[in-house]
């Protein structure tokens, strides 16, 4: 057996800000279990990104790998513009509109899934109490008086693994979560009917800094900033596959019906790239594709509690939400970061005797439950609010789109409530995690 304080299970971008919050404030030894090898940087860009937000790059930043994220391929945005394919209405945001003092100089950074996590797995491998298990997969978990055991597949072609017992079991293994399923924890489930297409794009016209939304009539087609780079673009399409210098890149994540995401998907490129120049009103200049497309069904999952006897759920594997407005993954870090901080702060309150085999508990039912309430609760208003803006702009009536256009135009010209419009982007509120705000403010 091999004996762990806490065995994390998915070693992507949120479950390694869990490994390294907790020990950045604890001496616990952390199992983390992920068959899924991290991915080298090189000059291609990858289409899945992240937009992080202020609370999100504090999180990075106290965990001291922000700097290296940002030098190698972080596109900071300062603006955002959304508009109304059917109405009349528009809203602009600025980081300068900010109600923070002095106002945030960005609105968020849009970073490819690779460069985070790549960052994270370097920081984490170099953490000597952090212990890295990528040959098999888990078979089974299961509960003990006081710990838990978990045993690994026995793959004929490689050595076996031992088992671990661990004081805590984190599922930080995604949408399709392994633990969650071995727990039997219940989700609620909800079909937006929507997929995602994602890609990579040249604007000629340039992205301005800016993050682009429009709202059509079958659903949201968003232009995120991407650094420039003069590479190639990760599986691109080979009469397209080298990039300008100076080109100004975007990710799109465009959410249509299912037959519609078909029909796009199945285009060829001139002619899809069309469409999206088309779908922007050509604000960004004449689109052209740069890479492969992918697709995905979106569907809302959340899990009824994210606790269940000594496993938590954090991440994607406690609740999905709609792209819409790019806060899936701070939520995730966000979940990292306030457990991180239940479990230290216990080991804070005991004095650390848990560490001298005293016999004191790392977390009990309490905080556990505790954490879980605090998270859901967020994860809740988050789709509540993703619900009331697809709502919003499904396609209505010409009275209804008039109304729906003049009260954006009032809301872009109210200050008080475009800044706290911004607040929710920046991920700037009350009852963040501790690691979630400024450096010099902890």
């Amino acid at each position: 057996m091999q004996k762990f304080d806490v065995l994390i299970v998915g070693a992507g971008m949120v479950g390694l800000t869990l490994a390294l919050a907790l020990r950045k404030s604890s001496q616990l030894k952390i199992a983390m279990v992920d068959t899924q090898a991290v991915t080298e940087l090189d000059d291609t860009i990858d289409v899945r990104v992240s937009a992080i937000n202020v609370a999100s790059k504090n999180i990075f930043e106290n965990l001291g790998i922000w700097s290296i994220i940002e030098s190698s391929r972080a596109q900071d945005y300062q603006h955002m513009h959304v508009w109304g394919k059917a109405g009349l209405g528009k809203l602009d945001f600025s980081a300068q509109e900010s109600s923070s003092f002095p106002p945030e100089d960005s609105l968020g950074w849009i970073v490819e899934n690779k460069v985070i996590r790549h960052a994270l797995w370097q920081q984490a491998q170099a953490d000597e109490g952090i212990v890295f298990f990528t040959d098999n997969k888990l078979a089974s978990i299961s509960h003990g008086e006081s710990e838990v055991f978990a045993s690994f597949v026995q793959e004929v072609d490689s050595a076996p693994t031992l088992p671990i017992i661990a004081k805590l079991v984190v599922g930080a293994d995604g949408a399709n979560s392994w633990v969650r399923q071995q727990m039997n924890m219940e989700m609620i489930f909800k079909d937006y009917d929507h997929h995602a297409i994602v890609a990579t794009v040249a604007c000629p016209q340039g992205h301005k800094n800016t993050a682009w939304q429009v709202f059509l009539p079958t659903g949201p087609l968003a232009f995120l900033p991407l650094k420039q780079a003069g590479s190639q673009v990760s599986n691109s399409i080979s009469s397209l596959s080298t990039l300008k210098e100076n080109s100004d890149l975007c990710s799109i994540v465009y959410s249509t019906s299912p037959d519609d995401a078909a029909r796009l998907t199945a285009l060829e490129p001139v002619d899809f790239s069309k469409e999206l120049t088309a779908a922007s009103d050509g604000k960004l200049g004449d689109i052209t594709l740069k890479s492969a497309r992918f697709t995905y069904p979106l569907t809302m999952r959340l899990a009824q509690d994210f606790v269940k006897d000594r496993v938590v759920l954090i991440g994607d594997a406690a609740h999905t939400i709609h792209p819409l407005a790019g806060q899936g993954v701070n939520l995730g870090l966000l979940d990292a970061a306030a457990l991180a901080q239940t479990l230290t702060a216990k080991l804070k309150d005991s004095n650390e005797s848990y560490y001298h085999g005293s016999g004191a508990e790392l977390v009990n039912t309490a905080d556990l439950k505790a954490f879980s309430r605090w998270r859901k609760s967020e994860a809740t208003e988050m789709i509540a609010a993703m619900a009331g803006i697809k709502q919003a702009f499904t396609p209505q009536q010409s009275p209804v789109k008039l109304l729906r256009g003049v009260g954006m135009n009032i809301l872009n010209n109210f200050p008080p409530a475009k800044k706290r419009l911004i607040a929710q982007a920046l991920g700037i509120k009350a009852d963040l995690p501790e690691l979630a705000y400024q450096k010099d403010s902890l």
